[in-house]
């Protein structure tokens, strides 16, 4: 799937989420500092002990602005406030929902948030700022299969650096959601990723068929962003939610 233009909503006051829908939400991170006292408010302890360990002020209220946001995105459709929600955390630090069938990923760049919302079904989304990366190629050498690594060499030079952002995103994506990160070596998952091709997951350690049954989703969430959503099968609704305070 490819997705080019996406117009962000206001979410409806009663808002719902059926097992064929994925809810996208995009949030600036840059708050004022009454929004950021306000999610900060809800946070956990240990997660007002994460903030505090960062050492810029910006990336500090960058995290709880990012919490806090998931918490209040979480609670609107538990029906629960904010600060209630109990997380627990996969062996790789893939944060979860206790005892709830909402599955989320989250992913930040800069000043921007996105999350992917769904229910009962594993979802990663990625997002990259768009910026200059004269190591680029160096990088693919390390991270990217032979055949991704070979493509991206013979391309324009004027492409590489978006065939690179699409490539890498792709592939975090799908490793944020099954859960592995960058554990997982990243030459072992082949996506598609030159301009304009169809965004797609084209095999896992070698496994084109195991690779079919996952969806990736192309996002241009906003000028000078890049990002991709990861998702098990191919038969879902999307919708894409502006985050506000309520």
């Amino acid at each position: 799937m490819f997705q080019n233009s996406i117009l962000w909503e206001q979410p409806p006051a009663d808002l719902r989420l059926s097992l064929n829908e994925v809810h996208i939400w995009r949030g600036e991170l840059d708050l004022p500092a009454p929004q950021i006292d306000d999610l900060g408010e809800t946070l956990s302890a240990d997660e007002c002990d994460r903030a505090k360990r960062f050492y810029f002020e910006r990336d500090r209220q960058r995290f709880i602005a990012g919490r806090g946001m998931l918490r209040n995105i979480l609670s609107r459709y538990l029906a629960i406030a904010p600060s209630q929600m109990e997380f627990c955390y996969g062996k790789r630090g893939k944060p979860a929902l206790r005892n709830e069938s909402i599955c989320f990923n989250l992913s930040h760049s800069q000043g921007l948030a996105l999350y992917a919302i769904t229910l009962d079904r594993i979802v990663g989304i990625d997002l990259e700022q768009v910026r200059s990366m004269p190591d680029a190629e160096a990088i693919a050498k390390s991270f990217f299969s032979q055949r991704e690594y070979a493509v991206l060499q013979g391309m324009p030079a004027n492409e590489k650096q978006a065939a690179f952002l699409n490539c890498w995103t792709r592939k975090e994506a799908f490793l944020k959601a099954i859960g592995d990160g960058l554990y997982k070596p990243l030459d072992q998952i082949e996506v598609s990723f030159l301009p304009d091709e169809p965004a797609r997951l084209l095999s896992i350690a070698g496994d084109v068929e195991s690779a079919s049954r996952w969806s990736i989703l192309h996002l241009i969430p906003a000028a000078g962003y890049v990002g991709a959503l990861a998702i098990e099968g191919d038969s879902f609704r999307l919708s894409h939610w502006q985050w506000s305070p309520e």
